[in-house]
């Protein structure tokens, strides 16, 4: 349900390349969906195999950047014109462009062998509001993979998309325009209105005693979300994961810190601060927290969750920046409370 980042290998807090086994890191478990071969080229579209999503094999195919509203008008004229035989592209959501990220690459972060052409290493607009200023729209750097928002008048590049998407929708149900302010969805295209990929169940979160089943992705987080108890550098995160399985902390002892993508699962695009769905059952919510992914761009750094926006980003390992949350996939269930 959620898809693997890509990475392969594993770092120490000074960058250095180091044997995965036993480090608990993002390329010792490689989490989550993949599929070998990733892309078909079909004529001027890729399809990916893995997501069910159709791109344009040229990513640059306007050329220039532009505003989001911009963007989400020129998706507007591609329908209308019929592009490459197809009336139904559309300005692709926060989670459909990030589903391209490779975590074990640069300049771009894609794939190694993608067939993609004319990928600008910058930011692409997605059409997901930021909920917590809707003045801005959310937007992914494909030189490094960083996840943020910008002011929809700023110009970014565009990339559509088009076909089902067989992973999670992100939980948007509002649309607003550059100015922030709340509009009826009809006819916009954006995220709110389309909503596009696998309806999230209800409840989404089901608790049983320590732990919190995600009935959307299958994975179990613990519910205390700040299991530190404060701030911590990456390597005393996975000390904090290895100790609640030395104590099979709510009857398990096989959990760990969550890839980034697992991480990103979380986020309910909809809401803020913190960027959950209104009722989840989470304890001790912070704003920032680790993952077991290594920066490829630069791995001295590594991925962490700023839960509070919803964003993507990086901490340096050696700081004492972030918090500890740990994850396990469904492999048993414990008692109800």
């Amino acid at each position: 349900m959620i898809p693997a980042t890509g990475q392969d290998k594993c770092y120490d807090a000074s960058g250095r390349e180091i044997p995965c086994a036993g480090t608990g890191q993002d390329g010792e478990f490689r989490s989550g969906l993949s599929a070998r071969p990733r892309f078909r080229l079909e004529g001027e579209l890729v399809r990916d195999l893995l997501t069910g999503l159709l791109w344009p094999k040229n990513a640059s195919l306007f050329e220039f950047p532009m505003s989001w509203e911009a963007a989400l008008s020129a998706i507007r004229r591609l329908n209308r014109e019929r592009f490459l035989g197809f009336s139904d592209w559309r300005l692709p959501n926060r989670r459909e462009l990030r589903t391209l990220v490779f975590f074990q690459a640069k300049n771009p972060v894609l794939p190694p062998g993608h067939p993609f052409e004319g990928v600008f290493h910058g930011w692409y607009w997605t059409s997901t509001t930021a909920a917590i200023n809707p003045r801005y729209a959310w937007n992914v750097h494909f030189g490094g993979g960083r996840m943020f928002y910008s002011h929809k008048e700023d110009e970014r590049m565009v990339w559509p998309v088009r076909g089902p998407f067989r992973l999670p929708a992100t939980g948007q149900r509002t649309c607003y325009d550059a100015s922030g302010r709340e509009i009826s969805c009809a006819g916009t295209g954006q995220d709110g209105e389309l909503r596009v990929g696998i309806p999230w169940p209800e409840p989404r979160f089901e608790v049983r005693k320590e732990v919190v089943r995600d009935r959307l992705t299958g994975l179990w987080w613990t519910r205390r979300a700040d299991l530190a108890g404060g701030l911590t550098t990456w390597e005393e995160a996975f000390e904090v994961v290895k100790a609640l399985n030395r104590e099979r902390y709510g009857g398990f002892s096989d959990w760990r810190l969550p890839n980034i993508n697992e991480l990103e699962s979380l986020v309910d695009a909809e809401h803020h601060s913190p960027a959950l769905p209104r009722d989840h059952p989470f304890l001790e919510v912070r704003e920032f927290y680790w993952s077991s992914t290594t920066s490829f761009y630069d791995p001295l750094w590594a991925w962490a969750l700023y839960l509070t926006k919803g964003a993507v980003g990086i901490g340096l390992k050696r700081g004492r920046h972030f918090h500890v949350w740990a994850v396990r996939n469904f492999s048993g269930v414990p008692a109800r409370d």
